[in-house]
């Protein structure tokens, strides 16, 4: 006999969780399913102790520019406190009982399993079935994808989740990818000591953002010591019990340990969504504006391709869960933001220009440097950053924007206002911007729009 309740969740990262509770919470029987840990990869793999690690790897970075601003230093770097942090303060030593019971506390069954769609509101976990009355929402998240290189399978190489666990920083390390997660690790290692490789086989790092600020990482991450290889796909790897090597672009690079930072993956066939009629042959799931992706069925997180960002996951979460407790409330993506924590850091909102051309919208474009602003100057050490904003000219409002540089992502905070706002460029022009502060170059770069 199958089990009853209002709502069935299927996978409790942030999103999941965040629904699930308040679902719950609302007087609804609410069953939580996850496989893995609930909370999802950000708290134990990503978003929080990867940025544990990006500190301290800032920290010592920082250490090391006060010979040119304030006197001398003596750097010693030391992953141990970083792996230690990341093991009390993140994850629990990757351990979900402290989430588990707080989804509890707020009223919801937790069942830990795999789950599979059997039909319209079924599900089956481990042998065990489900009905839902009211809805099944889905919050699977995705996997690192792992490429069919040769020789590749079998070998201890690491993804983001053995990269976050380690205990140590690797002699050498190589970095298949040049996307946010692989940069981030890279330069953090590197900055504990790490010689590294990053293998891009595109032809610039962080491809889905703007060419400019590619440029401008390249450029720090080769000023750092990182060696940079775009345009290059990994042909072949082997590894021989103690070192890793790839043959690329013609040459042969050697290492300790091979991070694969090559994007992520899911696997709609095994959710069991042909049963409800979707193409599980597809990367992602079509969503209504309700993020409903077939009768009584809603999709929130990675998996609805709008951008693998725990904040993507939230914002869905709760316009899913408006949905199901009789709320009228309609997604929207025309001011979604992203920041790559590198330092400097790249924050991104909206269009990039060559998205805006390809919609056959009237573009200008401007950009603003950093070092070039009163703040920048006066920063000095560190200070490599740009302002990139793409208008469109008909409406009269930006579309898109890059906030790149120290605190990136938070000078992006204005910007992404402002594109999600639709504010006039006149209006934003007519602001009064605090002197001296980062956000003055985003003046600067309104200035040259005409």
């Amino acid at each position: 006999m199958a089990e009853h309740a209002d709502v069935i969740v299927i996978g409790m990262g942030p999103g999941g969780e965040s629904a699930a509770a308040r679902l719950a919470q609302a007087g609804l029987s609410v069953v939580g399913i996850e496989k893995n840990l609930v909370g999802g990869e950000c708290p134990y793999y990503g978003c929080i102790p990867s940025k544990m690690m990006i500190r301290a790897a800032d920290s010592l970075a920082e250490a090391h520019r006060v010979p040119e601003l304030a006197g001398t230093v003596q750097v010693a770097p030391d992953f141990a406190p970083v792996a230690r942090r990341i093991r009390d303060e993140a994850t629990d030593d990757w351990d979900d009982t402290v989430a588990v019971e707080r989804f509890e506390k707020a009223g919801g069954r937790f069942v830990r399993g795999t789950a599979r769609i059997t039909g319209p509101r079924t599900v089956r976990v481990d042998g065990r079935d489900f009905h839902a009355s009211r809805a099944i929402l889905l919050n699977t998240g995705t996997d690192p994808a792992v490429p069919p290189i040769p020789g590749l399978a079998g070998t201890p190489y690491w993804t983001n989740r053995e990269a976050i666990a380690a205990t140590e920083a690797p002699e050498s390390l190589i970095v298949l990818g040049g996307g946010p997660i692989g940069l981030e690790l890279a330069q953090a290692f590197a900055r504990f000591g790490t010689r590294v490789e990053v293998i891009e086989a595109l032809d610039r790092l962080l491809p889905a953002e703007e060419p400019e600020a590619s440029g401008l990482i390249e450029d720090v991450l080769t000023g750092e010591g990182i060696g940079v290889h775009t345009g290059t796909k990994a042909e072949r790897i082997d590894h021989n019990g103690t070192a890793f090597t790839v043959e690329a672009g013609g040459r042969a690079y050697t290492a300790q340990r091979l991070l694969v930072a090559t994007g992520r993956r899911t696997d709609l066939d095994a959710l069991g969504l042909a049963s409800l009629g979707l193409d599980t042959g597809a990367r992602t799931v079509p969503t209504d504006e309700h993020l409903r992706i077939a009768e009584g069925v809603y999709a929130i997180g990675d998996i609805t391709g709008h951008g693998a960002f725990t904040h993507m996951s939230m914002y869905q979460a709760r316009i899913a869960a408006d949905h199901i407790l009789g709320e009228q409330s309609a997604a929207e993506y025309h001011a979604v933001p992203r920041v790559t924590f590198t330092d400097p850091e790249v924050g991104a909102v909206g269009l990039t220009e060559r998205q805006a051309r390809e919609k056959g919208l009237p573009v200008a474009t401007a950009i603003a440097q950093v070092p070039s602003s009163a703040r920048g100057w006066i920063h000095k050490a560190g200070n490599q950053g740009l302002i990139k904003l793409v208008a469109d000219t008909g409406r009269g409002i930006l579309v898109g924007a890059t906030s790149a540089g120290p605190t990136g992502g938070e000078v992006l905070s204005m910007l992404t206002l402002a594109v999600h706002e639709r504010t006039p460029i006149q209006r934003l022009r007519e602001m009064i911007y605090a002197y001296p502060t980062f956000h003055r170059a985003v003046e600067d770069a309104l200035g040259q729009l005409p």
